[in-house]
């Protein structure tokens, strides 16, 4: 038994008020959860691949998912996959959560994440032009996660031949590798570093071509001052996690090509392919385009070079996954300001997975906070990041930010912001909120989740939860609310009276 699905049994099993039906259709919701779970193949090996020069694309129309035009409401057979959701397959399949409810009631009202092969059914309103049926990659190949654990990018890329091997750029603050780059662009934005690689060979030649492509946007972003590699490869990622966070998040259920034509991700797809259809949406038009997100497109030079990424499955986001409890970043018993709703965790863009506090104050602007209003760690973990991009709080202790849970803070002072490798409890100071780190418009900070490398999306049914206070979207970036019941605190830069709340670990506990 999976220790993920293990907690979550024993957290169902503790709930208060809950009725016995309710509890025995969550335990058997759950039995089928651990089932899957324990008949899924274990990780891949980290070996790298013997080098094989791809081919050259093949400009071939990716086919439509030829679906029939399904009668209104029609069940559909649907097996769950990584990282489902109800209102997430709602939107895909144009229908409602109360209709797919209704269809599985196996499922109990406040599930999270679909355990993995669960076999559903869908209740479906046909929508013209859904696109192909075709997955690209799974979910594992695109983030930074457990899969990518053990594969070495300055060992592969030092095997090869390509520009990539002699390339250099200032990044970050220091000069960087070709290598160090992908990784450090992978650990921002926590994207598979092979899957970064495989995008440059299928469209630099960055492995095996001697001579980068002529011009100043490599990847086809024509961005005014993302010129280069590097910078490109930052466009590059956001764009991947615009694709891949919009389709996990339900939102992204159409596709606009440059040449205005229109086409609707297949509803059976994954974020990871969807990921991939949206990014060469941004750059590719008709055959170049079709033929990029088919078999013989990007995926083909991925299996070249990586191997088969659907041969070993392995599970970023188990069923019925839960945040453990965290408490307010900020001292017990004090007052702060909810300054940001939800909006993006790194860079630009989606995903929403981040929310901002700063003390709560009269000044503006960046300015240096009292003594004691200091951030703290949100739970008990081990710090395994604590630079100008961010610290990061490992809860499982592991030493690897790509497995379990990690909290990510940003914009912490250089002064006084705790140390890599130090074992931190909950409350305890981890640094002072300030302007450092990314562009701000005051001083604040920027906490964050991510689970096996996937960032949580703050809103939605694993919503930020900090002391029974939940968090939820506004109209935009930034805006939005804190719920506890019928009180309601509302994202505020300006720091009234309206954001404010006061951390008190006791209520926390005592639910």
């Amino acid at each position: 038994m999976k220790p993920g699905l293990l907690k979550s049994l024993e957290t169902g099993l503790s709930k208060k008020h809950r009725g016995k039906s309710t509890t025995l259709c969550f335990l058997t919701f759950l039995l089928i959860a651990i089932l899957v779970a324990s008949c899924a193949p274990g990780r891949p090996g980290s070996s790298i691949k013997n080098m094989i020069t791809p081919l050259a694309p093949t400009l071939i129309p990716a086919p439509t998912s030829e679906r029939p035009e399904y009668q209104p409401g029609e069940l559909v057979d649907y097996i769950a996959q990584n990282g489902d959701t109800l209102p997430a397959l709602a939107a895909r399949f144009n229908t409602t959560v109360d209709e797919i409810m209704a269809a599985n009631p196996i499922i109990p009202p406040e599930a999270t994440t679909m355990p993995p092969g669960l076999p559903m059914k869908i209740p479906i309103y046909y929508l013209p032009l859904w696109g192909t049926a075709y997955q690209s990659i799974p979910d594992h190949a695109f983030v930074n996660g457990p899969a990518q654990v053990g594969f070495s990018t300055s060992a592969f890329v030092a095997s090869t031949s390509g520009w990539l091997k002699h390339y250099r750029v200032y990044a970050g603050d220091k000069m960087r590798t070709g290598a160090e780059t992908v990784d450090y662009v992978a650990t921002n934005y926590s994207i598979s570093p092979q899957l970064l690689l495989a995008l440059l060979e299928y469209q630099t030649g960055a492995l095996t071509q001697p001579e980068p492509p002529g011009g100043k946007y490599v990847l086809g972003f024509r961005r005014v001052n993302y010129e280069g590699p590097y910078l490109q490869l930052v466009v590059a990622a956001n764009t991947l996690n615009n694709g891949y966070y919009n389709w996990r998040a339900g939102k992204l259920t159409e596709i606009e090509l440059l040449d205005d034509s229109l086409f609707r991700p297949d509803p059976w797809q994954n974020a990871g392919s969807v990921a991939l259809q949206y990014y060469f949406s941004r750059i590719y038009t008709g055959d170049k385009y079709y033929g990029s997100i088919g078999p013989e497109g990007l995926a083909r030079v991925y299996r070249a070079f990586f191997g088969d990424p659907w041969a070993e499955l392995v599970t970023v986001l188990p069923g019925s996954l839960q945040q453990p409890a965290l408490q307010f970043p900020f001292v017990t018993g004090h007052l702060w300001a909810y300054t940001g709703g939800p909006h993006t965790g790194w860079g630009s863009g989606q995903p929403y997975a981040a929310i901002d506090f700063a003390p709560a104050s009269d000044t503006t602007g960046c300015y240096i906070v009292e003594p004691d209003h200091y951030a703290t760690a949100m739970a008990d973990g081990l710090v395994l990041r604590s630079d100008i991009d961010g610290t990061v709080i490992d809860l499982d202790k592991d030493g690897d930010e790509r497995t379990g849970w990690v909290l990510f803070y940003l914009h912490l002072a250089t002064n006084a912001r705790v140390p890599l490798g130090r074992e931190v409890k909950a409350g305890d100071p981890i640094g002072y909120p300030s302007c450092e780190g990314g562009r701000v418009t005051g001083t604040h900070v920027h906490i964050a989740r991510k689970y096996n490398g996937e960032w949580i999306l703050a809103d939605g049914p694993l919503a930020f939860n900090l002391e029974g206070w939940i968090a939820h979207n506004g109209a935009q970036a930034y805006q939005g609310t804190l719920t506890r019941g019928a009180a309601v605190i509302t994202a505020c830069e300006c720091s009234d009276y309206q954001s404010q709340v006061m951390s008190d670990v006791k209520y926390q506990t005592s639910e």
